[in-house]
């Protein structure tokens, strides 16, 4: 059973936290993206602790109401703060110094290549979901004539009024998103019941108003990774989904899922569930 837990970290934040299985088992962190919400991962966070371990998976700063410092100072959104905040949680669920599995998705696959990048030695596996490799992402927002078309969000969400544009409707802007990349409905509520308010929203744009147009660079991965990239994304394009292995200097594995939109752990959950058991057994922490 997934179950809610209220997890305080050092800078004093609680995060609104899903966990499922043993505590002390091998810890597998799990980092949502824009849009969405921890719930992206209620299925995988019930496999992987019905299969032996321990799956946690944080509504990230701004989504958690206890862990929401004001967005219009963008200094405590930058992506440093956001990196501190996974490695806290991983020490306040009691896992120290471990190794530890961890997966992302969207901004939080962006988080995962940095903390692959920059503490390999933390890492016992690396998966992602939907997000390519920096430099590859790069090299195809330059390559590709459609990325700068997929990325145009980006720069929508930099205006003043996007909070208002993006809640406009019920949210319409969202839903209609989430529905074209084959989200349940029942899991657009879940989301929306997190970051469906003016406060959140705010702060989950934040993230970008934080970091700006551009991408620190990031050097090969070291950890045995897992991409997992449906063809139907309509964020992520072809050249920076496949570029990716070029940034792996490890063993990897990249899954295309066909007819697959942005949020595969929603679109399918059993699929996904599946692949991420697979990769970390390979690779225990």
């Amino acid at each position: 059973m997934v179950a809610l837990r209220k997890v305080e970290t050092s800078p004093g934040f609680v995060f609104d936290v899903s966990v499922a299985g043993d505590p002390a088992a091998p810890l597998v962190l799990m980092l949502h993206g824009f849009g969405v919400s921890r719930h992206l991962w209620d299925a995988q966070v019930e496999a992987l602790g019905q299969a032996g371990y321990f799956a946690a998976a944080p509504n990230q700063r701004g989504y958690s109401a206890g862990a929401r410092p004001d967005p219009t100072d963008l200094e405590q959104y930058r992506i440093g703060h956001m990196i501190q905040d996974a490695m806290d949680l991983v020490e306040a669920l009691g896992h120290g110094e471990r190794r530890f599995h961890l997966v992302g998705h969207d901004w939080g696959g962006s988080l995962s290549w940095e903390i692959a990048d920059r503490t390999p030695e933390r890492l016992a596996t690396l998966s992602m979901m939907s997000r390519p490799h920096p430099a590859a992402f790069t090299r195809a927002m330059r390559d590709d004539p459609e990325q700068p078309n997929r990325s145009r969000h980006h720069k929508g969400f930099l205006e003043p009024d996007a909070v208002p544009k993006l809640l406009a409707d019920d949210a319409q802007w969202l839903r209609t998103r989430h529905a074209l990349n084959g989200v349940p409905p029942a899991a657009v509520e879940k989301h929306l019941s997190v970051i469906g308010n003016t406060e959140a929203m705010e702060a989950a744009l934040a993230w970008y108003r934080a970091r700006g147009p551009g991408h620190r660079p990031t050097g090969p991965v070291t950890v045995p990774t897992l991409f997992v990239w449906g063809d139907k994304d309509d964020t992520v394009g072809r050249m920076a989904a496949e570029g990716t292995g070029d940034f792996i200097a490890s063993p990897y594995s990249f899954v295309e899922l066909p007819g697959v939109g942005h949020y595969a752990p929603d679109q399918m959950p059993e699929r996904v569930s599946a692949l991420l058991l697979e990769h970390i057994a390979k690779y225990p922490a």
